[in-house]
């Protein structure tokens, strides 16, 4: 196991460490230098496995006390997601579809809201466009988070994390009209519209991915 093996692939030896050692909700996990150690990874690539881990709720860090296993039993849904998206590499447009469906449900649930679409994180959004790192995955990431819908945003970041990020990535400059696009629309609380130059713009992902040579 070299330094450059995915983070995914920690997260199912980190599944099967907990199996095998027989680990219980409650119990500590191993610290994360030895669990760089053991599995020879680097720590940043570990860190990201165990950050996956807690998003989903399944193990949580406790300051001065370590980490420690979730009841993993109050997610089976993640759990059977997990194990979809994992073994079953003819998903990938199931995966695409059906994390659109939670994205759209998303933008309707701001658009419906005359607080979340009149947010100052809109502006927000329209200036860090002008630099040079405004991060897909952050625009994204935040429609999820203030749609109100925690379990959508798990399973959106399962989906998301899990089936090859299609967010990685800046913003390119090819990708700053729908961009502004989607934020006029939704300040104006026009779902319709908002929802409609969103798919564009995924649409657009889907076949810079394909044509990149990236079809996961």
């Amino acid at each position: 196991m070299n330094q450059s093996k995915r983070y995914l692939d920690i997260v199912r030896d980190i599944r099967d460490m907990i199996r095998q050692e027989k680990i219980k909700p409650g119990d500590r996990i191993p610290s994360e230098r030895e669990l760089a150690e053991r599995m020879q990874v680097g720590r940043s690539t570990l860190r990201e496995a165990l950050r996956s881990l807690e998003l989903l709720g399944l193990i949580e860090t406790r300051r001065g006390e370590g980490t420690f296993l979730s009841d993993y039993r109050n997610h089976k849904l993640v759990e059977v997601l997990s194990t979809f998206i994992l073994q079953d590499n003819r998903s990938h447009e199931d995966v695409w579809e059906t994390r659109l469906l939670h994205e759209v449900a998303a933008i309707q649930a701001i658009c419906k809201s005359e607080t979340e679409s009149q947010m100052k994180i809109w502006d927000s959004f329209r200036l860090r466009l002008k630099g040079e790192s405004f991060q897909r995955e952050d625009f994204v990431r935040e429609l999820m988070v203030l749609s109100g819908n925690r379990l959508s945003l798990k399973i959106w970041f399962l989906l998301t994390q899990y089936s090859g990020n299609p967010y990685a990535g800046n913003v390119s400059s090819k990708e700053i009209d729908f961009m502004n696009n989607i934020l006029l629309a939704i300040e104006q609380q026009n779902a319709d519209t908002a929802i409609q130059e969103f798919k564009a713009w995924s649409e657009w992902l889907k076949k810079e991915r394909i044509s990149n040579g990236n079809n996961t």
